[in-house]
Protein backbone atom coordinates (compact mmCIF):
# COMPACT_ATOMS: atom_id res chain seq x y z
CA UNK A 1 0.00 0.00 0.00
CA UNK A 2 1.67 3.69 -0.85
CA UNK A 3 2.61 5.96 1.75
CA UNK A 4 1.75 8.61 -0.78
CA UNK A 5 -0.81 10.92 0.21
CA UNK A 6 -4.03 10.80 -1.80
CA UNK A 7 -4.57 13.69 -3.95
CA UNK A 8 -7.69 15.71 -3.22
CA UNK A 9 -10.32 14.89 -5.92
CA UNK A 10 -11.53 18.20 -7.81
CA UNK A 11 -14.68 19.20 -7.14
CA UNK A 12 -17.19 18.35 -9.45
CA UNK A 13 -18.24 21.50 -11.87
CA UNK A 14 -21.71 22.70 -10.96
CA UNK A 15 -24.55 22.19 -13.34
CA UNK A 16 -25.73 24.75 -15.25
CA UNK A 17 -29.19 25.22 -16.25
CA UNK A 18 -29.38 26.10 -20.40
CA UNK A 19 -30.36 29.86 -20.96
CA UNK A 20 -33.55 30.04 -22.23
CA UNK A 21 -33.56 31.91 -25.01
CA UNK A 22 -37.30 33.41 -26.38
CA UNK A 23 -36.46 34.37 -29.93
CA UNK A 24 -34.75 31.15 -30.58
CA UNK A 25 -36.60 29.00 -28.64
CA UNK A 26 -39.60 30.75 -31.03
CA UNK A 27 -38.03 30.48 -34.25
CA UNK A 28 -37.07 26.25 -33.44
CA UNK A 29 -40.80 26.32 -32.90
CA UNK A 30 -41.96 27.37 -36.34
CA UNK A 31 -39.32 25.56 -38.25
CA UNK A 32 -40.54 22.03 -36.30
CA UNK A 33 -44.26 23.05 -37.25
CA UNK A 34 -42.91 23.55 -40.60
CA UNK A 35 -41.16 19.75 -40.35
CA UNK A 36 -44.07 18.40 -38.77
CA UNK A 37 -46.96 19.18 -39.90
CA UNK A 38 -46.57 20.41 -43.27
CA UNK A 39 -47.41 23.82 -42.29
CA UNK A 40 -46.24 27.27 -43.68
CA UNK A 41 -44.43 29.80 -41.80
CA UNK A 42 -46.40 32.99 -42.75
CA UNK A 43 -49.78 31.31 -41.27
CA UNK A 44 -47.48 29.22 -38.36
CA UNK A 45 -45.61 32.41 -37.44
CA UNK A 46 -48.08 35.44 -37.13
CA UNK A 47 -49.99 33.56 -33.80
CA UNK A 48 -46.70 32.51 -31.90
CA UNK A 49 -45.18 35.87 -32.19
CA UNK A 50 -48.91 37.71 -31.15
CA UNK A 51 -48.72 34.74 -28.24
CA UNK A 52 -44.82 36.06 -27.68
CA UNK A 53 -46.14 39.55 -27.56
CA UNK A 54 -48.89 38.75 -24.87
CA UNK A 55 -46.64 37.48 -22.86
CA UNK A 56 -44.34 39.86 -22.59
CA UNK A 57 -41.40 38.26 -24.05
CA UNK A 58 -40.94 40.11 -27.36
CA UNK A 59 -40.65 43.29 -28.33
CA UNK A 60 -40.18 44.60 -32.37
CA UNK A 61 -36.69 43.85 -32.64
CA UNK A 62 -37.33 40.20 -31.13
CA UNK A 63 -40.00 39.88 -33.35
CA UNK A 64 -38.20 40.97 -36.68
CA UNK A 65 -34.78 38.92 -35.40
CA UNK A 66 -37.33 35.74 -35.31
CA UNK A 67 -38.96 36.12 -38.12
CA UNK A 68 -35.66 36.69 -40.16
CA UNK A 69 -34.48 33.79 -38.61
CA UNK A 70 -36.94 31.50 -39.52
CA UNK A 71 -37.65 32.57 -43.16
CA UNK A 72 -33.86 33.03 -43.61
CA UNK A 73 -33.27 29.30 -42.59
CA UNK A 74 -36.01 28.28 -44.85
CA UNK A 75 -34.76 30.16 -47.70
CA UNK A 76 -31.47 28.72 -47.91
CA UNK A 77 -32.28 25.37 -46.51
CA UNK A 78 -30.95 23.83 -49.36
CA UNK A 79 -27.43 25.43 -49.49
CA UNK A 80 -27.21 25.31 -45.40
CA UNK A 81 -27.84 21.15 -46.40
CA UNK A 82 -25.06 21.00 -48.34
CA UNK A 83 -23.17 22.65 -45.52
CA UNK A 84 -24.00 20.58 -42.71
CA UNK A 85 -23.44 17.50 -44.56
CA UNK A 86 -19.86 18.75 -45.51
CA UNK A 87 -19.26 18.33 -41.71
CA UNK A 88 -21.31 15.47 -40.21
CA UNK A 89 -20.28 12.17 -40.13
CA UNK A 90 -23.46 10.87 -41.45
CA UNK A 91 -25.51 10.75 -44.06
CA UNK A 92 -28.32 13.96 -43.01
CA UNK A 93 -30.91 11.53 -43.39
CA UNK A 94 -29.51 9.73 -40.57
CA UNK A 95 -29.48 13.18 -38.28
CA UNK A 96 -32.37 13.28 -36.04
CA UNK A 97 -34.82 16.37 -37.99
CA UNK A 98 -35.00 18.18 -34.33
CA UNK A 99 -31.04 18.25 -34.55
CA UNK A 100 -30.74 19.41 -38.17
CA UNK A 101 -33.72 22.21 -37.40
CA UNK A 102 -31.19 23.89 -34.77
CA UNK A 103 -27.98 23.30 -37.17
CA UNK A 104 -30.14 24.96 -39.66
CA UNK A 105 -31.05 27.68 -37.70
CA UNK A 106 -27.19 28.09 -36.46
CA UNK A 107 -25.67 27.89 -39.84
CA UNK A 108 -27.90 30.71 -41.03
CA UNK A 109 -26.66 32.69 -38.37
CA UNK A 110 -23.40 32.19 -38.92
CA UNK A 111 -23.48 32.69 -43.31
CA UNK A 112 -26.63 34.22 -43.61
CA UNK A 113 -26.42 37.11 -40.67
CA UNK A 114 -24.56 39.80 -39.30
CA UNK A 115 -24.38 38.28 -35.55
CA UNK A 116 -20.87 37.24 -34.53
CA UNK A 117 -19.70 33.68 -34.68
CA UNK A 118 -19.41 33.37 -31.09
CA UNK A 119 -22.62 34.75 -30.34
CA UNK A 120 -24.05 32.45 -32.84
CA UNK A 121 -22.28 29.52 -31.47
CA UNK A 122 -22.98 29.70 -28.11
CA UNK A 123 -26.52 30.92 -28.69
CA UNK A 124 -27.53 28.11 -30.93
CA UNK A 125 -25.64 25.51 -28.30
CA UNK A 126 -27.72 27.24 -25.83
CA UNK A 127 -30.80 26.38 -27.71
CA UNK A 128 -29.84 22.63 -28.09
CA UNK A 129 -29.21 22.27 -24.38
CA UNK A 130 -33.11 23.53 -23.96
CA UNK A 131 -34.68 21.72 -26.88
CA UNK A 132 -32.43 18.84 -27.35
CA UNK A 133 -30.28 17.99 -23.83
CA UNK A 134 -26.89 18.40 -23.19
CA UNK A 135 -26.05 15.23 -25.29
CA UNK A 136 -26.69 16.12 -28.37
CA UNK A 137 -25.83 19.94 -27.80
CA UNK A 138 -22.72 19.03 -27.85
CA UNK A 139 -22.90 17.03 -31.09
CA UNK A 140 -24.45 20.24 -32.70
CA UNK A 141 -21.27 23.00 -30.98
CA UNK A 142 -19.30 20.23 -33.19
CA UNK A 143 -20.52 20.77 -36.35
CA UNK A 144 -21.35 24.66 -35.48
CA UNK A 145 -17.59 25.23 -34.77
CA UNK A 146 -16.89 23.57 -38.35
CA UNK A 147 -19.33 25.95 -40.27
CA UNK A 148 -17.71 28.61 -38.33
CA UNK A 149 -14.65 27.99 -40.23
CA UNK A 150 -15.48 29.75 -43.23
CA UNK A 151 -18.04 32.02 -44.22
CA UNK A 152 -20.65 31.69 -46.96
CA UNK A 153 -18.58 32.12 -50.21
CA UNK A 154 -16.15 29.86 -48.68
CA UNK A 155 -18.39 26.82 -48.23
CA UNK A 156 -19.66 27.66 -51.75
CA UNK A 157 -16.67 26.93 -53.46
CA UNK A 158 -16.10 23.73 -51.83
CA UNK A 159 -19.38 22.59 -52.21
CA UNK A 160 -21.42 23.59 -55.36
CA UNK A 161 -19.99 22.23 -58.43
CA UNK A 162 -18.40 24.52 -61.50
CA UNK A 163 -21.30 26.47 -63.36
CA UNK A 164 -19.57 25.22 -66.85
CA UNK A 165 -19.40 21.66 -65.34
CA UNK A 166 -23.13 21.23 -64.04
CA UNK A 167 -24.83 24.79 -64.11
CA UNK A 168 -28.04 23.96 -63.04
CA UNK A 169 -26.72 21.91 -60.14
CA UNK A 170 -24.44 24.80 -59.66
CA UNK A 171 -27.30 27.41 -59.51
CA UNK A 172 -29.17 24.94 -57.14
CA UNK A 173 -26.52 24.84 -54.51
CA UNK A 174 -25.61 28.46 -54.78
CA UNK A 175 -29.27 29.85 -54.75
CA UNK A 176 -31.00 27.35 -52.79
CA UNK A 177 -33.68 25.93 -55.06
CA UNK A 178 -34.25 22.67 -56.25
CA UNK A 179 -32.56 21.51 -59.22
CA UNK A 180 -36.05 20.47 -61.07
CA UNK A 181 -37.23 24.14 -59.77
CA UNK A 182 -34.08 26.32 -61.59
CA UNK A 183 -34.62 23.98 -64.73
CA UNK A 184 -37.87 24.73 -65.04
CA UNK A 185 -37.83 28.39 -63.59
CA UNK A 186 -34.49 28.91 -66.45
CA UNK A 187 -37.11 27.42 -69.25
CA UNK A 188 -39.91 29.92 -68.14
CA UNK A 189 -37.57 33.04 -68.67
CA UNK A 190 -36.28 31.26 -71.95
CA UNK A 191 -32.49 30.98 -71.54
CA UNK A 192 -29.52 33.16 -70.25
CA UNK A 193 -27.78 32.68 -67.42
CA UNK A 194 -28.09 36.93 -66.16
CA UNK A 195 -31.52 36.21 -65.91
CA UNK A 196 -32.03 32.94 -63.95
CA UNK A 197 -29.53 33.87 -61.29
CA UNK A 198 -31.57 37.53 -60.92
CA UNK A 199 -34.59 35.60 -60.16
CA UNK A 200 -33.20 33.47 -57.70
CA UNK A 201 -31.69 35.65 -55.96
CA UNK A 202 -34.64 37.59 -55.45
CA UNK A 203 -36.45 34.45 -54.62
CA UNK A 204 -34.33 34.57 -51.33
CA UNK A 205 -34.65 37.90 -50.40
CA UNK A 206 -37.53 39.18 -47.60
CA UNK A 207 -40.41 40.72 -50.10
CA UNK A 208 -42.11 44.10 -48.58
CA UNK A 209 -45.63 43.51 -47.32
CA UNK A 210 -48.35 44.89 -50.33
CA UNK A 211 -51.37 46.07 -49.43
CA UNK A 212 -54.65 46.79 -51.52
CA UNK A 213 -56.96 49.72 -51.05
CA UNK A 214 -60.32 48.49 -51.70
CA UNK A 215 -62.54 50.39 -54.11
CA UNK A 216 -65.31 52.13 -52.49
CA UNK A 217 -63.97 51.34 -48.88
CA UNK A 218 -60.58 52.76 -48.76
CA UNK A 219 -57.96 55.19 -50.96
CA UNK A 220 -54.10 54.74 -51.17
CA UNK A 221 -54.32 58.29 -49.84
CA UNK A 222 -55.69 56.80 -46.33
CA UNK A 223 -53.01 53.90 -46.79
CA UNK A 224 -50.27 56.76 -47.79
CA UNK A 225 -50.59 58.10 -44.10
CA UNK A 226 -48.84 54.92 -42.69
CA UNK A 227 -45.29 55.21 -41.13
CA UNK A 228 -43.17 54.20 -44.23
CA UNK A 229 -45.89 53.73 -46.73
CA UNK A 230 -45.19 54.24 -50.43
CA UNK A 231 -47.27 54.36 -53.93
CA UNK A 232 -47.29 50.70 -54.97
CA UNK A 233 -45.24 50.56 -58.95
CA UNK A 234 -48.18 49.33 -60.84
CA UNK A 235 -51.41 48.90 -59.54
CA UNK A 236 -53.18 52.51 -58.77
CA UNK A 237 -54.68 50.87 -56.00
CA UNK A 238 -51.48 49.33 -54.26
CA UNK A 239 -49.55 50.82 -51.82
CA UNK A 240 -46.26 48.99 -49.85
CA UNK A 241 -45.27 48.99 -46.56
CA UNK A 242 -41.34 49.59 -46.43
CA UNK A 243 -39.52 48.86 -43.64
CA UNK A 244 -41.14 45.90 -42.22
CA UNK A 245 -44.29 47.77 -41.74
CA UNK A 246 -46.75 45.80 -39.55
CA UNK A 247 -50.01 45.24 -41.99
CA UNK A 248 -51.77 44.53 -38.45
CA UNK A 249 -51.74 47.89 -37.39
CA UNK A 250 -52.94 50.26 -40.41
CA UNK A 251 -56.99 50.42 -39.64
CA UNK A 252 -58.49 50.24 -42.91
CA UNK A 253 -56.75 46.32 -42.82
CA UNK A 254 -57.77 45.67 -39.25
CA UNK A 255 -61.57 46.93 -40.66
CA UNK A 256 -61.45 44.76 -43.84
CA UNK A 257 -61.37 47.91 -45.97
CA UNK A 258 -57.70 47.26 -46.96
CA UNK A 259 -56.18 44.19 -47.38
CA UNK A 260 -52.77 42.40 -47.76
CA UNK A 261 -52.53 41.66 -51.59
CA UNK A 262 -49.25 41.37 -53.79
CA UNK A 263 -48.95 43.93 -56.91
CA UNK A 264 -48.90 41.06 -59.81
CA UNK A 265 -52.49 39.75 -57.94
CA UNK A 266 -53.95 43.11 -58.27
CA UNK A 267 -52.79 43.22 -61.54
CA UNK A 268 -54.35 40.65 -62.50
CA UNK A 269 -57.65 41.28 -61.49
CA UNK A 270 -57.29 44.64 -62.65
CA UNK A 271 -56.76 43.31 -66.44
CA UNK A 272 -59.56 41.50 -66.06
CA UNK A 273 -62.18 44.22 -64.75
CA UNK A 274 -60.57 46.18 -67.70
CA UNK A 275 -61.05 44.10 -71.10
CA UNK A 276 -63.29 45.05 -73.23
CA UNK A 277 -66.32 42.73 -73.36
CA UNK A 278 -69.44 43.11 -76.50
CA UNK A 279 -72.57 43.45 -74.95
CA UNK A 280 -74.16 43.47 -71.61
CA UNK A 281 -71.42 43.53 -68.73
CA UNK A 282 -73.29 42.68 -65.17
CA UNK A 283 -72.31 39.31 -64.02
CA UNK A 284 -68.76 38.37 -63.03
CA UNK A 285 -67.68 34.97 -61.41
CA UNK A 286 -64.77 34.53 -59.46
CA UNK A 287 -64.59 30.71 -59.96
CA UNK A 288 -61.86 29.58 -57.77
CA UNK A 289 -61.70 32.11 -55.29
CA UNK A 290 -60.29 31.33 -51.59
CA UNK A 291 -58.92 33.16 -50.01
CA UNK A 292 -60.23 36.01 -51.44
CA UNK A 293 -58.30 38.81 -52.21
CA UNK A 294 -58.91 38.96 -55.72
CA UNK A 295 -63.09 38.52 -55.20
CA UNK A 296 -62.65 41.18 -52.61
CA UNK A 297 -60.92 43.48 -55.64
CA UNK A 298 -63.41 42.00 -58.08
CA UNK A 299 -66.25 42.93 -55.94
CA UNK A 300 -65.00 46.66 -54.96
CA UNK A 301 -64.78 47.07 -59.03
CA UNK A 302 -67.89 45.38 -60.04
CA UNK A 303 -69.75 47.14 -57.45
CA UNK A 304 -68.76 50.57 -59.40
CA UNK A 305 -69.97 49.47 -62.74
CA UNK A 306 -73.19 48.29 -61.10
CA UNK A 307 -72.54 44.51 -61.64
CA UNK A 308 -72.63 41.46 -58.90
CA UNK A 309 -70.23 39.21 -58.44
CA UNK A 310 -70.26 35.30 -57.80
CA UNK A 311 -66.90 34.04 -55.84
CA UNK A 312 -67.00 30.29 -55.19
CA UNK A 313 -64.69 28.43 -53.75
CA UNK A 314 -64.76 24.31 -53.16
CA UNK A 315 -63.18 24.15 -49.40
CA UNK A 316 -65.67 25.95 -46.94
CA UNK A 317 -63.16 26.93 -45.07
CA UNK A 318 -61.77 28.97 -47.70
CA UNK A 319 -64.86 29.85 -48.52
CA UNK A 320 -65.25 31.69 -45.26
CA UNK A 321 -62.16 33.88 -45.44
CA UNK A 322 -63.97 34.74 -49.21
CA UNK A 323 -66.97 35.53 -47.23
CA UNK A 324 -64.65 37.17 -44.64
CA UNK A 325 -62.67 39.36 -47.75
CA UNK A 326 -65.80 40.58 -49.58
CA UNK A 327 -68.05 41.41 -46.07
CA UNK A 328 -68.59 45.32 -46.73
CA UNK A 329 -68.11 45.08 -50.60
CA UNK A 330 -70.72 48.42 -51.72
CA UNK A 331 -72.11 46.72 -54.05
CA UNK A 332 -74.22 43.09 -54.60
CA UNK A 333 -72.39 39.79 -54.54
CA UNK A 334 -72.60 36.26 -53.38
CA UNK A 335 -70.34 33.29 -51.61
CA UNK A 336 -70.81 29.71 -52.23
CA UNK A 337 -69.34 26.83 -51.67
CA UNK A 338 -69.11 25.23 -55.31
CA UNK A 339 -66.63 22.73 -57.23
CA UNK A 340 -65.66 24.81 -60.53
CA UNK A 341 -64.83 21.13 -62.54
CA UNK A 342 -68.66 20.98 -61.56
CA UNK A 343 -70.19 23.88 -61.64
CA UNK A 344 -74.39 25.28 -60.37
CA UNK A 345 -74.23 27.74 -62.18
CA UNK A 346 -75.99 27.59 -65.79
CA UNK A 347 -73.46 27.45 -69.34
CA UNK A 348 -73.00 30.83 -70.60
CA UNK A 349 -74.38 33.17 -67.50
CA UNK A 350 -70.79 35.76 -67.02
CA UNK A 351 -69.99 38.19 -68.89
CA UNK A 352 -66.24 37.65 -66.99
CA UNK A 353 -64.99 34.75 -65.43
CA UNK A 354 -61.75 34.87 -63.81
CA UNK A 355 -60.14 31.06 -62.72
CA UNK A 356 -56.97 31.57 -60.23
CA UNK A 357 -56.51 27.88 -60.47
CA UNK A 358 -54.24 25.80 -57.64
CA UNK A 359 -50.63 25.48 -59.10
CA UNK A 360 -47.61 24.16 -57.53
CA UNK A 361 -46.98 27.96 -56.38
CA UNK A 362 -43.44 28.27 -57.98
CA UNK A 363 -44.24 32.27 -58.32
CA UNK A 364 -44.40 32.75 -54.42
CA UNK A 365 -41.30 31.17 -53.21
CA UNK A 366 -40.02 34.85 -51.77
CA UNK A 367 -43.30 34.63 -49.52
CA UNK A 368 -43.24 30.46 -48.76
CA UNK A 369 -39.84 29.81 -49.23
CA UNK A 370 -41.04 26.64 -47.72
CA UNK A 371 -43.13 25.42 -50.71
CA UNK A 372 -39.62 24.41 -52.91
CA UNK A 373 -38.80 22.18 -50.67
CA UNK A 374 -42.54 20.49 -50.62
CA UNK A 375 -43.16 20.49 -53.95
CA UNK A 376 -42.01 17.46 -56.42
CA UNK A 377 -41.94 17.37 -60.60
CA UNK A 378 -44.87 14.68 -60.12
CA UNK A 379 -47.10 17.06 -58.38
CA UNK A 380 -47.43 18.82 -61.69
CA UNK A 381 -49.63 15.91 -63.33
CA UNK A 382 -51.95 16.20 -60.29
CA UNK A 383 -52.50 19.81 -61.05
CA UNK A 384 -52.77 19.49 -64.83
CA UNK A 385 -56.07 17.29 -64.67
CA UNK A 386 -57.11 19.82 -62.58
CA UNK A 387 -56.73 23.30 -63.71
CA UNK A 388 -57.62 22.09 -67.83
CA UNK A 389 -60.96 21.30 -65.80
CA UNK A 390 -61.33 24.47 -64.22
CA UNK A 391 -60.65 26.32 -67.38
CA UNK A 392 -62.68 24.06 -69.51
CA UNK A 393 -65.57 25.70 -67.06
CA UNK A 394 -64.58 29.19 -67.19
CA UNK A 395 -64.88 28.64 -70.72
CA UNK A 396 -68.21 26.88 -70.75
CA UNK A 397 -69.36 29.35 -68.19
CA UNK A 398 -69.08 32.83 -70.18
CA UNK A 399 -71.05 34.16 -72.79
CA UNK A 400 -70.23 34.77 -76.28
CA UNK A 401 -68.81 37.69 -76.44
CA UNK A 402 -67.53 37.54 -72.69
CA UNK A 403 -63.82 37.54 -71.29
CA UNK A 404 -62.04 34.77 -69.29
CA UNK A 405 -58.80 35.30 -67.00
CA UNK A 406 -56.84 32.44 -66.44
CA UNK A 407 -54.38 33.09 -64.16
CA UNK A 408 -51.50 30.75 -62.00
CA UNK A 409 -49.22 31.90 -59.05
CA UNK A 410 -46.65 29.70 -61.17
CA UNK A 411 -44.62 31.10 -64.33
CA UNK A 412 -43.76 26.88 -65.01
CA UNK A 413 -44.90 26.00 -68.29
CA UNK A 414 -46.46 22.92 -68.10
CA UNK A 415 -48.76 25.31 -65.43
CA UNK A 416 -49.46 28.19 -68.22
CA UNK A 417 -48.96 28.41 -71.75
CA UNK A 418 -49.37 24.39 -71.86
CA UNK A 419 -52.74 24.50 -70.09
CA UNK A 420 -53.98 27.38 -72.27
CA UNK A 421 -53.10 26.01 -75.78
CA UNK A 422 -54.79 22.38 -74.89
CA UNK A 423 -57.76 24.36 -74.00
CA UNK A 424 -57.82 26.78 -76.88
CA UNK A 425 -57.71 23.15 -79.10
CA UNK A 426 -61.06 22.07 -77.86
CA UNK A 427 -62.54 25.17 -77.91
CA UNK A 428 -62.39 26.71 -81.54
CA UNK A 429 -64.84 28.95 -80.68
CA UNK A 430 -62.36 31.27 -78.59
CA UNK A 431 -59.29 33.42 -78.96
CA UNK A 432 -56.57 35.06 -77.07
CA UNK A 433 -56.56 38.78 -76.16
CA UNK A 434 -53.69 40.56 -76.03
CA UNK A 435 -53.33 41.14 -72.22
CA UNK A 436 -50.52 43.72 -72.22
CA UNK A 437 -51.95 47.03 -73.02
CA UNK A 438 -54.29 45.67 -69.80
CA UNK A 439 -51.46 46.13 -67.62
CA UNK A 440 -50.74 49.60 -68.40
CA UNK A 441 -47.19 51.22 -67.55
CA UNK A 442 -45.61 47.67 -66.91
CA UNK A 443 -42.47 46.74 -68.87
CA UNK A 444 -40.92 43.84 -70.03
CA UNK A 445 -44.35 42.13 -70.49
CA UNK A 446 -42.69 39.61 -73.12
CA UNK A 447 -43.84 38.97 -77.06
CA UNK A 448 -47.68 38.72 -75.81
CA UNK A 449 -50.54 37.93 -76.26
CA UNK A 450 -49.85 36.63 -72.20
CA UNK A 451 -48.51 37.98 -69.52
CA UNK A 452 -45.70 36.81 -67.26
CA UNK A 453 -45.07 38.77 -64.44
CA UNK A 454 -41.24 38.24 -62.81
CA UNK A 455 -40.31 39.07 -59.01
CA UNK A 456 -36.91 40.27 -60.62
CA UNK A 457 -38.20 42.39 -63.24
CA UNK A 458 -42.04 43.61 -61.93
CA UNK A 459 -41.47 43.30 -57.78
CA UNK A 460 -44.43 40.58 -57.67
CA UNK A 461 -44.73 37.36 -57.43
CA UNK A 462 -44.28 35.56 -61.14
CA UNK A 463 -48.23 35.47 -61.78
CA UNK A 464 -49.35 34.63 -65.17
CA UNK A 465 -52.22 36.07 -67.01
CA UNK A 466 -54.15 34.85 -70.41
CA UNK A 467 -57.60 36.63 -71.26
CA UNK A 468 -59.62 34.80 -73.62
CA UNK A 469 -62.71 35.85 -75.61
CA UNK A 470 -65.23 33.38 -76.15
CA UNK A 471 -66.21 33.96 -80.06
CA UNK A 472 -68.78 31.42 -80.26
Amino acid sequence: MSDQPRRPRKPAKPYRRPQKDPVRILAFEALRAVDERDAYANLVLPPLLRKAREKGDFDGRDAALATELVYGTLRRQGTYDAVIAACVDRPLKDVDPPVLDVLSLGAHQLLGTRIPTHAAVSASVELARVVLGDGRAKFVNAVLRKIAQHDLDGWLEQIAPPYDDDPEDHLAVVHSHPRWVVSALWDSLGGGRAGIEDLLEVDNERPEVTLVARPGRATTEELLREEAAVAGRWSPYAVRLTEGGEPGAVDAVREGRAGVQDEGSQLVALALANAPVEGSDRYWLDGCAGPGGKAALLGALAAERGATLLAAEKQPHRAGLVAKALHGNPGPYQVITADGTRPPWRPGAFDRVLMDVPCTGLGALRRRPEARWRRRPEDLEGFATLQRGLLRTALESVRVGGVVGYATCSPHLAETRAVVADLLKQFPEADLVDARPLLPGVPALGDGPDVQLWPHLHGTDAMYLALIRRTG
